[in-house]
């Protein structure tokens, strides 16, 4: 199963869920994206989505667009609810990341949308880590390895 990375997003500023969207960025080993503030925590490095449910999500009116859900990437043509824990995907011709487990949306959502995040469960994508850096760029090829 192969896909494409669609968006990079990532939060610099501490204390802010302010999210800026990149171009490209460096994969941090066991840290996540260079300079994202949240980077760094083992059972969370990364937040990451699949475009087909981000779209999911907005035909059913929930905020979409990149980074919008506190996701740091998005993913397209990989369906990563059917990624067990311990899986791996290859992003450009470096990085590696491990699924970690299924996200759990955040309360912070409620101000988003007052339906989440109850509605939400199992469909806000997986929390992962990066096993090997590197550069990646949205376009970036995606395989599961």
């Amino acid at each position: 199963m192969s896909g494409h990375l669609a968006s990079i997003v990532y939060s610099p500023d501490p204390g802010s869920y302010n999210r800026h969207p990149l171009h490209e960025a460096m994969l941090l080993a066991g840290y996540g994206i260079e300079g994202d503030r949240k980077g760094g925590n083992p059972r969370r490095n990364l937040n990451i989505m699949d475009q087909e449910m981000v779209v999911t999500l907005a035909a059913e009116g929930f905020p979409s667009g990149a980074g919008v859900l506190g996701e740091n990437l998005i993913i397209a043509g990989v369906d990563l609810s059917a990624q067990p824990e311990g899986a791996r995907l290859r992003i450009g011709s470096e990085a590696v990341i491990e699924v970690v487990s299924l996200r759990k949306p955040c309360y912070k959502l409620t101000a988003l949308d007052a339906r989440m995040p109850d509605a939400v469960v199992g469909r806000v994508g997986v929390m992962a880590r990066v096993v090997a850096g590197g550069p990646i760029r949205v376009g970036d090829a995606v395989a599961v390895l």
